[in-house]
């Protein structure tokens, strides 16, 4: 288990939906010092963070941003695309551009952070996958959430020996810019954030933070044409 209190975390894409909602309730719950990146370090608002400039994809930026915080007790890979390209119908450089951001960014960002809170006795990686790492409907998107919970359960079992654990996120539809076109149900990011957080305190392997993530994740012992309708036409 992790404890929130007296921590210090480092939150990519920490200046707006998901990531914004968890630096606030890192301060709430008493974390000492959190890290929030953006690509305009400007954009991140919260009074108390530190804001850092990272872009994900950038081997370079990643090394600047752990020398500038060797701190750090809790790494939350937030940051992310959601390109959705086609695998048959869209440019190839879309679909490397978005396991750039949402596999190999939160990798690289890992590897940059795992040798950091192990030489500070120790913590937690949380990753933030999707409903979508489980169904294959959002085209790149989907396929690049799954390789990073393909990877998480990996480094979950080469990190442990280290002192570190990982916790994977798996949710829906969350209230956000990024989502205000869609009509479907959505969770608050304030409710995802706490959630997020209680897993870690209680060093839970995954977050389901919705009803459709749970699901789905039942369904996956099942038929596929039960995930999949069209199959069953």
């Amino acid at each position: 288990m992790t404890a929130i209190k007296d921590s210090v975390a480092f939150v990519t894409g920490g200046s707006r939906g998901i990531g914004k909602a968890l630096v606030e309730e890192l301060y709430i719950r008493g974390a000492t010092k959190v890290y929030a990146t953006a690509r305009d370090p400007r954009t991140v608002t919260h009074p108390d963070a530190v804001p850092v400039a990272l872009e994900v994809t950038d081997p370079d930026a990643v090394a600047i941003a752990a020398r500038l915080a060797p701190d750090v007790t809790i790494l939350i890979n937030n940051a992310g695309a959601s390109v959705g390209a086609s695998f048959l119908g869209s440019e190839i450089n879309d679909v490397r551009r978005e396991f750039e951001t949402n596999f190999y960014g939160p990798l690289v960002v890992t590897r940059a952070f795992a040798p950091i809170i192990e030489a500070n006795g120790g913590g937690h990686i949380l990753n933030v996958h999707s409903v979508l790492s489980w169904v294959g409907f959002g085209g790149s998107y989907s396929a690049s959430k799954a390789a990073l919970w393909s990877a998480t359960n990996s480094l979950r079992l080469e990190l442990q020996p280290r002192g570190i654990t990982v916790t994977g996120l798996h949710v829906g539809y969350v209230d956000t810019d990024l989502t205000a076109g869609i009509d479907a149900p959505k969770s608050s990011a304030a409710d995802v954030a706490a959630l997020t957080l209680d897993g870690i305190e209680s060093g839970a392997y995954e977050v389901l933070a919705d009803d459709i993530s749970r699901q789905v994740k039942a369904g996956l012992s099942g038929d596929l044409a039960a995930l999949y309708p069209q199959l069953a036409k």
